[in-house]
Parts: structure tokens; C-alpha cells; sequence
């Protein structure tokens, strides 16, 4: 749909009708109109020569009915008589205020001015709409506007918890739904018909598109969304037409009124965000029906009342303390008992206040990420704690603080957070893998620093998210993101780097004592952490052979690869490795080697993980392992 302009439309054609309103109302109240004349005071004849109008206030009505206020600027010829000398005279701009009702489905035939009214305050409307007749909705109102919707159409959504049936709610509608092929692509997955309609759909059997005719008030589903998404997903495209039945109309008429061949809305795969004042009217109402539509299916008050009792049943049957820790099961039964998807009944967990849910069924670089808990209030919607292992190397370098912090130790890279290297905040498991301990992950606000997230773009069957919120982040969503550091937020968790830093005296004896020669440095470090070289060539993947040589034959190390995998398998902290390559005499070329920047990230951030963590990471960028035959 275009973007049409009922304030154009008005203007156009019922210029005449509104001329001679005004022109009436200034001839019968030219003693008392308000001129701001320097020549003319009270007005003995007056004559609307032309107006124009300013704005139009437009106010929903029951029905396909609308009552709005038309303000213009009119253009008046006065004149003043004066006994004893001559006729004052002026051209004069007052403004007028029209107010009219008029019925869509009439095709306005019925337009009446009730009154007019010089202006001097503009009325308010309750249901404003807005020029492209557009419900005027906010954020704020949503859960109201779902509920007034569910009051009129399925009013024991609102009294106890229970799935809306998306072919109820469109039978109570007046609606029909069917399923139908539209595209061969899937760019279109859903379609509200509001006029009889000639169209063309796919035939799969045949890979044409072929000829089709829908009745008026019929909404099409792609049965590949049945395949591609959910029943979730196909509940809420059915939610979905059904508000624009019911929200959309008038704007849909408006569209009529200047191209009677209008027919349908098409609701297209696609994803990503625009900023507001970018936005189309056909933008808004998808933003409406995509916001509306979840809302719908989970009645807030309802919503909180089931997913309080999951939370309940889940804690006792598990044993759990920590909310977090039932969270994914609270989320897939709630998902399953309103029929929706797990996306959607995440997302509404945290309306619901529940915002650890915001740390439930995250996937970063195509990795499941524990869940975790933070105190309320801790992120705002673009923030997040959890960050890809791309970005985190970048951004460990973006910021001249961090980047001094990172060079020495101040943080790890586990679990897709950047979290303080500290025993109360990392751990290892019985198989040595660094991880989060509990207590971390459950006050990650404490520990990890936080990064600002921006949509940059969607695959193809990307979602738009009906929060604008970007921390949901699936396995499944297509949604790649911009990041980066959100420094002001993570000022408490630098300054505990710090405070760290500042009890790291024993890195800095060592790096004192540390012999200048590359074998003598290790064979000072091995014994510093109490290593072998039979456990180191294991823990680097050498052999034995090549940890003696490079501890007694000036001709060793041959590559620096070999000099990192011992850092690595030595667990060296970033000061001590720096030091022991400098005595190799070779050197990371950073900007050279996306290798070599990969090894520096693992020197930085990764070096409490394994030789075998760092190669799988080289294996994913399509890069040759330091050492080993993985």
C-alpha cells in the first residue's frame, strides 16, 4: 500500500463544502471573529476569498466510522464603516476549526460539518488516527489495545489462561482462513483479502503461478510456513490478519478511495527495523499487528498468572532455587500450553517483569549459552553480556582501558560472556574446561562487561521482532547484529579488573626474573607452573622431543605457532606469553595474519582453555591448527 493522505483526499474533494461552511460562519459572526487587523476592529463586511487547510484530527469511531476536526487557515477580505471618514479595510487570517463525521464504507458520501468554530485550542481526539488512517498507537498502550481487542472478541482469554484459537477469534471476525500456496519463494507467508479478488498464486505441481479468486474477508496462509516455522508461527500470522481486519480497515479504504482496485494486505517476510521517522503508514501497521498479535494470544494479566504457576511447579520438581534455573522449562510449557512459539513466549516472559528469560535459549556462533541471571534493571533492551568470539576480540581492543586490561589478564572468554578472571567468577569442570562458576552465572552483572547491540541485518526468513528488542538471539533467527562496547555500563566491572590488576605483583616478579634467553625463559616458566615436558607436549600437542629442544637447542623455536600452542598448554597469563615470544624471536602480524590475530585473541582471553578449545575455533575460520593433527 501506498502511502495516501486522508488530509490531501479531504482537501481535494470537499474543497466546496468546506468553502462554504466557513464562508457562512464568517458572514454570520463577522462582528465577533478575531482579525488581528491593524486597520479593521469589528468587521462590517467580510468574504472568504480562499482557506487552507492546515492539519486534520481524526478520531475512530464504531464501525467504518470517523469524526475528525479540519483546521485551516482562511484568507478573509473585512472592511469597516465609519461615519465621519473613510472605509478601513484589510485581508485577514484567522483560523477555523471544521468538525465533521463520515462513514468509509459510504465512500464518505455522507460527509457531514457539524459545526464550525474559530480556532484556539486544538480538540483531542480519544482514538486518534492518523493521516493515513493509521491507528496512533505506543509502545505503552499495547497490552491495553490487546485487551480491548480480546474484550469484544474473545472475552475468556481475559478470565483465565487458556490458547486463543486463531480460527475462532477470525470466525467471530467474520472471517475465513485457508491455506494457499502465494509465492514460490515464501516472501509472502500471509494475506488478508478485504475486496473480492483476482489474483495469482503457486502451483507447486506444476511451478507456475496460476490464476485464483478469494472472496472478500478471507485470510490466506502459505502452508510452507507450516514446514519452515511452527504452529506457533502460523497461529500468530493468523492473529496477525486479524488485527488488520480489525485495526486496518479504515486505513485500507482510505487506499480505495484513490485506487478502487485495492484489494488485499500482504504481510511479506522480512525483517531488521526502521527507526520511526522512517516508517510508511504500511510500516506502522505492520509494526502494530507484529506487536498486537503476541499480545493477543498471551493476555498479559493471564500470562503472568500461568507462567507464576510454571514457575512454581518447575522449582519444586526440580530442586531449584534460582528462577534461571527453570527458566527454559517455564518457557517451552508456556509456548506449548498458548500455542505459540518458543521466540514469542520468551519475549513475553520478560513483559511479564521476568527478565531472566532474557538470559534463556541464547546461541552465539551457533553455540547453546548457559542460562544466566542478573539483577533487574541491570541492561537496557540493546544491551546484552553475551558476545561472539569475533566481536569480542575486536572490541578487547577498541577501547584504550580494556585493551590495557586485556593485555594483561583482567578477563576470560568463557561461555560467550567477557567475565573478570577471578576464582569467584570462573572455574574448571571435572574435564578441565574453564567455565562460569554458579555464582557468577547467576550475577553476571558482577563480573562481565556488557555490549550494545544493533540489528544490521536479516537472512531471508529473518523475523521481526515485535519488542524492537535485539537480545533475543536464537540459533534459528538469521539476525546477524552490530556490537559494540558499552563502556559506561561496565564501569563497575572494569574498576574490579583493576583492583585485580593491582594484586598481580607475582606476574610482575616473574617477568623481573625472567631469563633474556628464549630456552632458559622456558625452562624458568615450566617450573614456575609446575609443568613437565612430558604434560606439556601432551597439553600442546608436541612431542617431548620438540619441548627439550626448545628448552636446551638455540636453533628452536622454528615458527611462532609452536611458541603460542606452549603458552596455551602452559595456561601462561597474557604478560608472561608476550614475554616468552619476544625471546623467540618472532613476532604476531596482527594485521598481516587473521592466524595471527586469532592467536592473540587466545593469549588474551582464552589461555585457561585447551590447545583443542583454540584449534576448533581455527577449524570454524577455515585456518590451519598451531599444532597437532586435529
Amino acid at each position: 500500500m501506498a502511502d495516501r493522505s486522508f488530509k490531501e483526499y479531504i482537501g481535494s474533494r470537499f474543497y466546496d463544502q468546506f468553502f462554504n461552511a466557513i464562508k457562512s460562519y464568517v458572514i454570520q459572526n463577522r462582528h465577533n471573529i478575531e482579525l488581528s487587523s491593524r486597520t479593521v476592529s469589528s468587521a462590517d463586511y467580510a468574504e472568504l476569498s480562499d482557506f487552507e487547510i492546515k492539519s486534520v484530527g481524526i478520531d475512530d469511531r464504531d464501525g467504518m466510522g470517523i469524526a475528525f476536526d479540519v483546521l485551516v487557515e482562511a484568507e478573509v477580505y473585512v472592511k469597516e464603516h465609519h461615519r465621519h471618514r473613510d472605509v478601513d479595510e484589510d485581508t485577514c487570517f484567522p483560523w477555523f476549526i471544521l468538525s465533521c463525521t463520515a462513514d468509509l464504507s459510504r465512500n464518505m458520501d455522507d460527509l457531514c460539518i457539524h459545526r464550525v468554530d474559530q480556532y484556539n485550542q486544538r480538540n483531542k481526539q480519544n482514538k486518534p488516527l492518523s493521516d493515513s488512517l493509521v491507528p496512533i498507537s505506543y509502545k505503552i498502550d499495547l497490552d491495553k489495545i490487546a485487551t480491548e481487542f480480546l474484550r469484544k472478541h474473545y472475552p475468556e482469554a481475559l478470565r483465565t489462561p487458556m490458547p486463543v484459537d486463531p480460527t475462532v477469534l477470525a470466525d467471530r471476525l467474520g472471517l475465513s482462513v485457508v491455506t494457499q500456496e502465494l509465492t514460490e519463494d515464501f516472501s509472502v507467508f500471509g494475506q488478508i483479502f478485504f475486496q473480492d479478488c483476482d489474483t495469482e498464486v503457486f502451483n507447486s505441481d506444476t511451478g507456475e503461478m496460476e490464476p485464483a479468486h478469494f472472496p472478500a474477508k478471507t485470510i490466506v496462509v502459505d502452508p510452507k510456513a507450516f514446514h519452515l516455522r511452527n504452529l506457533g508461527s502460523v497461529n500468530n500470522t493468523i492473529v496477525h490478519e486479524c488485527v488488520h481486519w480489525d485495526q486496518h480497515r479504515k486505513a485500507f479504504e482510505l487506499e480505495r478511495l484513490y485506487n478502487r482496485d485495492a484489494t488485499q494486505i500482504k504481510c511479506l517476510v522480512i525483517g531488521g527495523s526502521k527507526g520511526s521517522s522512517d516508517r510508511t503508514a504500511a510500516d506502522w501497521m505492520e509494526w502494530q499487528a507484529n506487536s498486537l498479535a503476541p499480545r493477543i494470544q498471551m493476555p498479559i494479566g493471564s500470562f503472568k498468572t500461568k507462567a507464576a504457576e510454571l514457575v512454581r511447579k518447575f522449582q519444586r520438581e526440580l530442586n531449584a532455587a534460582h528462577i534461571v534455573d527453570v527458566m527454559e522449562a517455564v518457557i517451552d510449557a508456556l509456548a506449548t500450553f498458548f500455542v505459540v512459539s518458543r521466540h514469542a513466549a520468551k519475549m513475553r516472559m520478560v513483559d511479564a517483569g521476568y527478565e531472566e528469560a532474557i538470559g534463556a535459549f541464547t546461541y552465539i556462533d551457533g553455540h547453546y549459552v548457559k542460562p544466566h541471571a542478573f539483577k533487574k534493571g541491570s541492561l537496557q533492551k540493546d544491551q546484552t553480556y553475551c558476545i561472539s568470539a569475533d566481536d569480542a576480540q575486536i572490541i578487547a581492543f577498541s577501547d584504550m582501558r580494556l585493551s590495557a586490561q586485556s593485555q594483561k589478564g583482567s578477563y576470560i572468554y568463557v561461555d560467550s560472556h567477557m567475565c573478570l578472571n577471578d576464582p569467584k567468577y570462573v572455574t574448571r569442570d571435572e574435564n578441565n574446561t574453564v567455565q562460569m562458576t554458579d555464582y557468577g552465572r547467576l550475577h553476571i552483572d558482577e563480573c562481565c562487561l556488557v555490549f550494545k547491540l544493533k540489528v544490521k541485518a536479516t537472512n531471508k526468513y529473518g523475523e521481526e521482532f515485535y519488542k524492537e528488542c535485539v537480545l533475543f538471539r536464537d540459533v534459528d533467527s538469521g539476525i546477524v547484529f552490530q556490537t559494540t562496547f558499552a563502556k559506561e555500563v561496565s564501569a563497575d566491572v572494569m574498576g574490579k579488573a583493576d583492583a585485580i590488576l593491582a594484586r598481580e605483583m607475582e606476574i610482575q616478579r616473574v617477568l623481573q626474573e625472567l631469563p633474556a634467553q628464549f630456552g632458559a625463559a622456558l625452562i624458568y616458566l615450566m617450573e614456575w607452573v609446575e609443568i613437565s615436558e612430558e604434560t606439556l607436549a601432551e597439553k600442546a600437542l608436541v612431542s617431548t622431543k620438540l619441548v627439550q629442544r626448545l628448552r636446551n637447542n638455540p636453533a628452536y623455536p622454528k615458527n611462532v605457532d609452536c611458541v603460542v600452542a606452549v603458552c596455551i598448554g602452559m595456561n601462561l597469563p597474557p604478560e608472561l606469553s608476550n614475554a616468552l615470544i619476544n625471546r623467540s624471536g618472532f613476532t604476531l602480524r596482527l594485521a598481516q595474519s587473521e592466524a595471527h590475530l586469532m592467536y592473540n585473541f587466545f593469549l588474551n582471553h582464552l589461555y585457561m582453555s585447551s590447545i583443542h578449545e583454540c584449534n576448533d575455533m581455527l577449524v570454524a575460520k577455515n585456518l590451519p591448527v598451531m599444532t597437532g593433527t586435529e
